[in-house]
């Protein structure tokens, strides 16, 4: 199965829905940003720490796989120069709504999260990474290529899911009752039945991939970064996992 191009139809189909990560930054967001007052979400409820972005003015920043209107159009509103790459042309969409809504500058490419090779090595001062890399099956790629991109000094803001998460039945789950099912890594493709699968499939739902902590933060590491910091985050909605344990996690990698 070609993930890829599933997944980006099923977020074209995610926007129409209204998926909150396609909801499109305010007039009001993008003035604030312009006077130096934003704020920037790798996963839903926490924002990015202030010393995490530093100056952002002047800097080339790369939004991966962070279509939506969101982070892109308030780094280029704080004057960054800012390029945001997708794999999801409704995605993408977003943001050049608001660019031209507000009169910003954002370079705009469709494309696959493991593939950067339209960019030179060291094009970047720095990546932000919300969390997407659940809709791949495999992720050391995409820090190799993040690694090459960035500038010595450079830095890599990315979130992603606690892999822990995966392991609930997910009906159950939504019931309020925690149960563990699912070893990890997951993913959609070999942790689920043909059945199951197929009611993702005919729901028009992407796929997605429950990867390790060794994938995640080892993968980092292995790529050559170093971990300068990390938070944890929730839903924030209610959820029941939100009771029990953080359900994202964010880290800043440095080039050094």
């Amino acid at each position: 199965m070609d993930v890829y191009k599933y997944n980006s139809e099923a977020w074209d189909a995610e926007v129409g829905k209204g998926n909150p990560w396609s909801r499109p930054v305010s007039p009001e967001e993008v003035a604030k940003a312009r006077a130096g007052e934003f704020r920037i979400l790798l996963s839903p409820v926490k924002p990015v720490p202030g010393d995490w972005l530093g100056t952002v003015r002047d800097r080339d920043i790369l939004c991966l796989a962070s279509g939506g209107g969101q982070q892109g159009p308030l780094l280029a509103a704080a004057g960054a120069r800012v390029t945001v790459l997708d794999a999801s042309p409704e995605q993408l969409a977003r943001d050049s709504m608001v660019a031209d809504r507000e009169g910003l500058k954002i370079t705009i490419h469709l494309g696959d999260m493991r593939d950067l090779s339209r960019f030179a090595d060291k094009s970047f001062d720095l990546i932000i990474h919300p969390v997407s890399n659940c809709f791949i099956p495999d992720v050391a790629p995409v820090w190799k290529e993040c690694f090459r991109v960035l500038r010595p000094g450079g830095s890599l803001l990315s979130g992603f899911n606690n892999p822990f998460t995966y392991s609930f039945d997910r009906q159950l789950s939504e019931k309020g009752t925690l149960q563990l099912k699912y070893p990890i890594p997951y993913s959609d493709l070999t942790s689920l039945t043909d059945a199951e699968r197929q009611e993702f499939i005919g729901r028009n739902e992407p796929l997605e991939f429950g990867h390790s902590l060794g994938d995640q933060i080892g993968g980092q590491l292995k790529a050559g970064f170093l971990l300068s910091d990390f938070y944890e985050d929730v839903w924030g909605d209610g959820n029941i996992e939100d009771r029990f344990f953080p359900h994202f996690i964010a880290t800043r990698a440095l080039k050094t």
